[in-house]
């Protein structure tokens, strides 16, 4: 609890006390009024560590990468308690990929964004009545286009049929992430 409390006070994040929008882990911008959420203030793809990394295929093509983020703080939070703490930003990058040939054999590697998934965890159900905000998530997407504006309109349509595997883990792939095992 100590390092979400130093967190809140190194990275405030703008909101009024007491508001709906005050989280105790900084979200760096992402939850905007009502509920809205955006892409994070700033660069994180340098400050934010990793949470892992997915290879997509296609018919045994590699077709995409998904590079995951969360801001600092979230790991050590996760590996304490087992679970995302309030105000949790997830951020996975969908990149292109190509295949080539090199001296260690054959390697895929990340090229152009084409977009990115939004998650923040809400403990507290701060935006009942808003469909980008469910199951203790806030869910969107952006285009690469617009950084700003999500084009998620209902959660439960676009967001949460993906992560029903997933139910039994806070709606989370974390085998994907081995920052969070400790075995």
């Amino acid at each position: 609890m100590r390092l979400l409390k130093c967190l809140a006070l190194i990275c405030p994040i703008g909101a009024v006390p007491g508001s709906a929008q005050e989280f105790p882990v900084p979200t760096y911008g992402v939850v905007g009024p009502e509920g809205s959420i955006h892409m994070p203030d700033g660069e994180f793809r340098a400050t934010w560590p990793v949470l892992g990394t997915w290879t997509i295929l296609d018919e045994g093509e590699v077709t995409g990468q998904h590079v995951v983020y969360t801001q600092p703080g979230v790991i050590e939070h996760y590996l304490e308690t087992g679970t995302f703490p309030d105000g949790a930003v997830l951020i996975k990058e969908l990149l292109e990929a190509e295949a080539d040939e090199y001296s260690t054999g054959t390697a895929a590697y990340a090229t152009d964004v084409t977009g990115w998934f939004v998650m923040v965890k809400d403990k507290q159900a701060r935006f009942d009545g808003n469909d980008l905000w469910g199951l203790g998530w806030g869910w969107a997407y952006f285009d690469v286009d617009d950084r700003q504006t999500t084009t998620t309109s209902d959660y439960r349509f676009e967001c949460k049929t993906c992560h029903v595997p997933a139910k039994q883990t806070d709606w989370i792939f974390i085998e994907g992430y081995p920052v969070l095992h400790t075995d």
